[in-house]
């Protein structure tokens, strides 16, 4: 029932930027307060509360980031992820979550429109802007997943592309690769900005509108769909996937990224509460099982489906051909 208290410190760190600030060398309690511009009192207590809730550690009166805090929290590591906080805190998300009964009640978001899949809501903006830094290594594990002929030309298309991590690392990949990004004029500026940074801005297209209203254009040898159907209901998925399958090559494929509990529908955990995400979100979304998954594919004409997962962990990757 506390849980919301350790979140909440948490971002309380992140804002103040004190895992920086430890990583940096202030680790007493005068030293923190300089450098962050808080009281004394304050990070006494907030770098006592994390060490009990083990983010930190302490020794006398000097506090040290753990492992993982230094991995993963430290914006002065590579492998920093305290950026995600910018859309995993993002107040559209935290109001999704105010009343979960009454979400229970109505089977879907309480939030105005369609929730966050109202056309050109502004939280995809902050999502692409927050959570590149964690899907590269998601981006590159598909990558590998996915078999390419490195001499052939390979044309993508990113549908909902958001940063373009996922497009962008196939382009990466492959010389040969261009790729064209599908998503809201706002999303593809940022998608575009990690194009340039990528060095691939050259093979980098940006078509802006909807996935399901614009024209995809093609043919294209490899569609990806990352974290994009669970936002939607099957029937809205399968006519997505008709759509697309129409746009593919000869022996194109489809290759989706999604979060996919095992048939019990409560394991892995943490893919299987993400049902609860799409349920205070979006009217009719939903972390679809591989059966439901595959049943969609075979509907929208996609006879075979394969679900390829990396290890130890990541993305769970649907490749589909016709």
């Amino acid at each position: 029932m506390t849980a919301y208290q350790r979140s909440a410190a948490l971002k309380g760190a992140l804002d103040l930027d004190l895992f920086s600030a430890i990583g940096a060398g202030a680790r007493t309690v005068p030293a923190l307060a300089e450098r962050c511009a808080a009281s004394a009192r304050g990070i006494r207590i907030l770098c006592d509360y994390l060490t009990a809730a083990e983010f930190l550690r302490k020794a006398g009166d000097t506090y040290a980031l753990t492992p993982d805090s230094a991995t993963f929290l430290d914006r002065g590591s590579p492998a920093c992820v305290a950026v995600a906080a910018e859309f995993l805190y993002a107040p559209e998300l935290r109001e999704a979550f105010a009343d979960v009964a009454q979400a229970v009640r109505r089977g879907g978001t309480l939030l105005a429109g369609a929730g966050t899949v109202t056309p050109e809501h502004p939280v995809w903006v902050r999502f692409a802007r927050a959570m590149a830094p964690l899907m590269r290594m998601p981006a590159r594990a598909v990558v590998d997943l996915v078999e390419v002929d490195p001499a052939a030309s390979l044309r993508v298309l990113d549908v909902a592309a958001g940063h373009g991590m996922f497009g962008l690392a196939f382009a990466q990949a492959y010389p040969r690769a261009e790729v064209t990004a599908l998503d809201w004029p706002a999303v593809l500026v940022v998608a575009g900005e990690n194009a340039r940074a990528a060095g691939v801005d050259g093979r980098f297209h940006p078509l802006a509108g909807s996935a399901f209203e614009t024209p995809l254009g093609g043919p294209y040898d490899l569609v990806l769909l990352p974290n994009f159907l669970h936002h939607f209901d099957p029937a809205t998925c399968e006519g997505l996937l008709a759509t697309v399958g129409r746009s593919l090559a000869p022996g194109g494929r489809v290759v989706t990224v999604e979060f996919v509990p095992d048939e019990g529908r409560v394991t892995p955990p943490q893919v299987a509460m993400f049902s609860l995400v799409m349920l205070c979100t979006t009217p009719a979304g939903d972390a679809y099982t591989f059966a439901e998954l595959e049943a969609m594919f075979r509907r929208a004409g996609f006879p075979r489906s394969v679900l390829r997962v990396p290890a130890p962990a990541g993305p769970q990757v649907i490749i589909s051909q016709r």
